[in-house]
């Protein structure tokens, strides 16, 4: 799992697509889809893990005295 951690986000996804094809193209044994659709379900949590992470950074910015503050934009008033 520590392989995993450390896989950034776009590696995931690739291998991720890899394993969707593998399985759409329908000819692999029952016992080899459920070890690839497992490694599917690892690879999509990591992915979602990493979005919400990024999410939360996001909402947050970094103010010039190293504080962080929720972000907010400011329209035509």
């Amino acid at each position: 799992m520590t392989e995993e951690k450390q896989m950034t986000f776009e590696d995931a996804m690739e291998k991720l697509e890899e394993i969707v094809e593998r399985l759409e193209e329908g000819d692999v044994p029952l016992e080899k889809a459920i070890s690839y659709f497992q490694e599917g379900m690892k690879l999509s949590k990591l992915c979602h893990d990493k979005l919400q992470n990024v999410e939360k950074q996001m909402d947050q910015i970094l103010r010039e005295d190293g504080k962080l503050e929720p972000f907010t934009i400011q329209g035509d008033e």
